[in-house]
Order: C-alpha cells, then sequence, then structure tokens
C-alpha cells in the first residue's frame, strides 16, 4: 500500500491557496505566539536561555547513545508486562499493527492525536482491512470529518475558522451546530464517548519514551489520549526511536519546555505516564500494551553531524507559528505530514530530495526558528545543508535550475561591486519595467522572476533613494555655508555695535 506522497512542489502548490487560509492561520498563530511570550517571560529569560540549552544538550546526549537506551527501553517495557516491536519502515509498522488487530478480532479502534501514525499512513491501512478508525483529538476528529489532513503540529484544524466547523458538523453530523467553540466541543465530546466504551483498541504515539523505567508519556489538552490507552482492551503505541530521553530528571526538563513553547501552558491539562498492562481485566487499562518503535529514516539521518539535530524536535510547533512562510501559505502546501520549518527539514531526509527537494528552499533563512526553538535546533544550519546537497545532486526542477541560479548571482555580484554598473543598471530597469507595471507594481513578471510574481506582486524598481541622497547631501553642504555666513555677519554685526558703543564712552 503506498501512503508516502508523490514528488513535493511546493512553489506550484502556494499557487492555489484559498484566500481564507493565511487569515486563519495567522488569527490563531498569533494568539499561540502571545501565549508563549507571556509563559516565558513569567519564567525569566536567563533561565529559559539556560533551560533550552540544558534540554538541547540532553536530547542530543541521547541520539549519541540511542543504542544503549533503547536497550535499557525495550528491557523494562517488558519487565512490566509490555511487549516491544520494532519496526524498519513505514510499511513494516502498518504491518505490525494490523496483525495485532487481526489476532484479537477488532473492528473498532480509537485513535489519539499522533504524527508517527500520520506519517506511516495507519489509519488507510486498517481501514482498508475492515477496520473503523477514529480520531478522537479535537482537531484530528475535524479534519477526518472534512476529509482532510492536519495543517499543524499542534492544532491539526488551525486553518478553519469556527464558522466553517459549524458548517461542517451541520453537514456531517447532522446537528445544529453554532460557531462557538465551547458548543462545538460538546457536540464533538457527546459524540465521541460512546466510541471509546465500545472500542476494541486504542492507538496513540507518544511524547517521550522514559528508558530508566520503561515509561511511555503522553502531553495533551484532552482526555481523549488517556481514554484510549485506558478503556479499550488492546493499546498500541507507536513511537519514533527518538522521542526516548534517559531518566526522570530528564523528563521534568522537557516538560518544562514542551507546554510553555507549544502552547503557554505551565503544564498541559493531561501529563499520562504509561508504564506497562494490569494483570486483571477488572482493574483501569489495557490488559495487552504494545509499543513500536519506529525507525523509518531515522538512523539514517544520525550519521551525519549536523542533520542529526533535527531528531532533537519535541514537536511542540513553535517554529511554524512564528515562521513568515508557514503564517502565508499555510500547512497543506508542505506536502506531506510535517510543515513549516521542521517539515521543511525533516521530510526531505525521510522522503528523501528527490520526492522533497523543493522544502528546503520554503525558507527565507530568517532565523526566527532558530531563536524560538526549545531545544536549539539550528534550523537555518540545516536548510542549508539541505540546499547544498540537493544542488549536488541536481535532481528534478532544482536540478535543472542550478546554472542559471549560479549565474544570476554572478550578475548580481557584478552590478553590486561597481557603483557606476549599478547605477545603469537601476536607470535601465525603470525602462525596461514599464510593459510590466500596474498602479506602481509588478504584478506579473517573466521567468525566472515569475516564481515571485506567482505569489504576490513585486514592488516596482525605482532610483528616488539615490536622487534623495544626492539632493541630501548637496542641501546639507548649501546649508552649512549658509549657516557659517550667518554666524560671520552676526559677528561683524557684535564688533560694530562694540566699536560704536566704545567711542561713546570715550
Amino acid at each position: 500500500m503506498k501512503t508516502s506522497p508523490g514528488k513535493i512542489h511546493f512553489r506550484r502548490n502556494t499557487q492555489n491557496i484559498p484566500a481564507r487560509i493565511p487569515g486563519a492561520v495567522q488569527s490563531a498563530t498569533k494568539r499561540f505566539l502571545a501565549l508563549r511570550d507571556a509563559a516565558v517571560n513569567e519564567y525569566g529569560a536567563e533561565h529559559w536561555q539556560e533551560l533550552r540549552q540544558i534540554g538541547h544538550d540532553l536530547r542530543l546526549h541521547t541520539l549519541e547513545h540511542l543504542d544503549t537506551y533503547l536497550e535499557v527501553l525495550e528491557k523494562n517495557v517488558e519487565s512490566a508486562g509490555g511487549q516491544v516491536q520494532w519496526a524498519r519502515t513505514a510499511e513494516e509498522a502498518r504491518n505490525i499493527v494490523r496483525e495485532i488487530a487481526q489476532r484479537r478480532n477488532v473492528r473498532r479502534v480509537v485513535k489519539a492525536k499522533s504524527m508517527a501514525t500520520e506519517e506511516i499512513g495507519l489509519n488507510k491501512d486498517l481501514q482498508s482491512a475492515g477496520i473503523s478508525v477514529l480520531e478522537t483529538d479535537l482537531g484530528e476528529f475535524i479534519v477526518q470529518l472534512a476529509g482532510d489532513s492536519p495543517s499543524h503540529i499542534t492544532g491539526p484544524a488551525l486553518h478553519l475558522r469556527k464558522e466553517d466547523i459549524a458548517e461542517l458538523f451541520h453537514a456531517r453530523l447532522g446537528v445544529v451546530a453554532p460557531p462557538d467553540a465551547e458548543q462545538l466541543s460538546r457536540i464533538a465530546a457527546a459524540r465521541l464517548r460512546h466510541e471509546f466504551l465500545v472500542a476494541d483498541m486504542g492507538i496513540s504515539g507518544g511524547n517521550f519514551l522514559v528508558a530508566d523505567t520503561g515509561t511511555l508519556v503522553l502531553v495533551t489538552n484532552e482526555g481523549n489520549g488517556r481514554m484510549c490507552a485506558t478503556l479499550p482492551p488492546v493499546y498500541v503505541a507507536v513511537v519514533g526511536i527518538e522521542k526516548i530521553i534517559p531518566d526522570w530528571q530528564s523528563l521534568a526538563v522537557m516538560l518544562t519546555l514542551l507546554p510553555r513553547n507549544a502552547t503557554g501552558q505551565k503544564m498541559t491539562a493531561y501529563i499520562s505516564l504509561i508504564g506497562g498492562v494490569n494483570a486483571a481485566s477488572t482493574e483501569d487499562g489495557a490488559t495487552e500494551f504494545h509499543l513500536v518503535l519506529l525507525d523509518n529514516g531515522r538512523s539514517e539521518i544520525l550519521r551525519h553531524r549536523i542533520l542529526r539535530e533535527t531528531l532533537l524536535c519535541i514537536r511542540c510547533g513553535a517554529c511554524l507559528n512564528i515562521c513568515p512562510v508557514y503564517n502565508n501559505v499555510g500547512g497543506h502546501v508542505y506536502g506531506w505530514v510535517y510543515s513549516g520549518p521542521i517539515g521543511a527539514i525533516l521530510t526531505p531526509q525521510l522522503l528523501g530530495l528527490r520526492k522533497a527537494g523543493e522544502l528546503p528552499f520554503a525558507s527565507t533563512l530568517c532565523g526566527a526558528c532558530n531563536d524560538i526553538c526549545p531545544v536549539k535546533i539550528p534550523i537555518t544550519e540545516i536548510l542549508l545543508c539541505l540546499r547544498q546537497r540537493a544542488l549536488e545532486s541536481a535532481t528534478g526542477a532544482i536540478g535543472s535550475q542550478q546554472t542559471m541560479l549560479r549565474l544570476g548571482a554572478q550578475a548580481t555580484a557584478l552590478a553590486l561591486a561597481s557603483s557606476r554598473l549599478y547605477g545603469w543598471g537601476a536607470q535601465a530597469l525603470r525602462v525596461i519595467q514599464l510593459p510590466f507595471l500596474r498602479n506602481g507594481w509588478l504584478p506579473r513578471l517573466p521567468p525566472p522572476l515569475n516564481r515571485w510574481t506567482n505569489s504576490r506582486p513585486l514592488p516596482a524598481f525605482r532610483t528616488d533613494f539615490r536622487k534623495w541622497w544626492r539632493h541630501r547631501n548637496h542641501g546639507s553642504s548649501k546649508t552649512w555655508r549658509t549657516r557659517a555666513r550667518s554666524i560671520v555677519n552676526k559677528a561683524d554685526q557684535a564688533a560694530s555695535a562694540l566699536r560704536a558703543w566704545y567711542r561713546r564712552r570715550t
């Protein structure tokens, strides 16, 4: 079953963005950032920077000793009654979960929010096997109901307005749904409550894995994660191998960083610690627990000194919130599960540059993502590294434009090195642009400049600054001469008055 996308055409995707998307996205990300800033400022800027460095060092240490910690984790999960399954690829992971479901005659699955299961395309695989799968996170429930896909790591339905969701509930659930967040949440909760009680299997991802105790940690703001893990008799967690941390002290650091940076909370509403299974079916909790450890290309990423820091990510989504590109295009144009800056560096490494070679170029390199990342991932450095690899591999559209990009850079450098050539070029551009000029803007330009104007108009080329600068310098020197002449005249007048006064006195 094919689950990974074909070639991702980021630039082409940006030409078909619905007009409502940028406004809805910016409204939501602005709220996230305001809450995050308040939480960080309350913690203290200096302490926050120290904590970021600790988080970075801790996560990097774990990655560098990943084999050791994974062995410790497996031993501790199994000693608590759980079963550990290893999946090298997305296909292996899907097969493992499907076989567990078929062995237990599962017909209904309730699922908590999970990027890893989105990555491997688990829902479609189970549904093709005749198993009903229901997303129970509110945002995931909404996008599943709409036949859509998540557009944000922590806010899957961030691209939809309350009015859109109300119309969706009315059309798909047959209820009168006012455009009110609280009312919409209650409608969804009423629909989901029965599903938890009748489900045969619960599935989730995982925020962290504590190696010392074999504990799976779920960090959520809804009770659905805990319900998926405890009510159905079988529980399966699909977690990337990079999510492991050494011990409880490490978890304390992560639980300080993650909620503050993601949603501006000191602590999320629910932190679930799952350490095995119950011995008796009369007790709360699943009687069968499977932990599927997903590789799917992560081991290959670990080989590179710079690129491996991509795996430090704790999925807070803050880099999406602050990214000017994401805020103007939304998440779907990134073509796969991961969007924004983290998607621009993770997707090409998981899918390959042949498929996702355009994504590293989907950035202004402003560095805002570096500054906001809670574990200090050097995102811009990784973007540049991937850009270099994309150009060297010369695949697809990027490869065909390599020569043009190099020639353009050389021509620009030559023009900027000579003030006279720069001045002539500026004057020439004023004439060349006339056929394309519309009300002071250039809405449509020929290739390769159309790569910009396909998304937004370009301001007209002007030479006002140089003219103003010449006038300013000339006017400035003239003003000083006038002032000097005035001072001399006043001094002469004062001297004449003084001589006249002296003559009168004598």
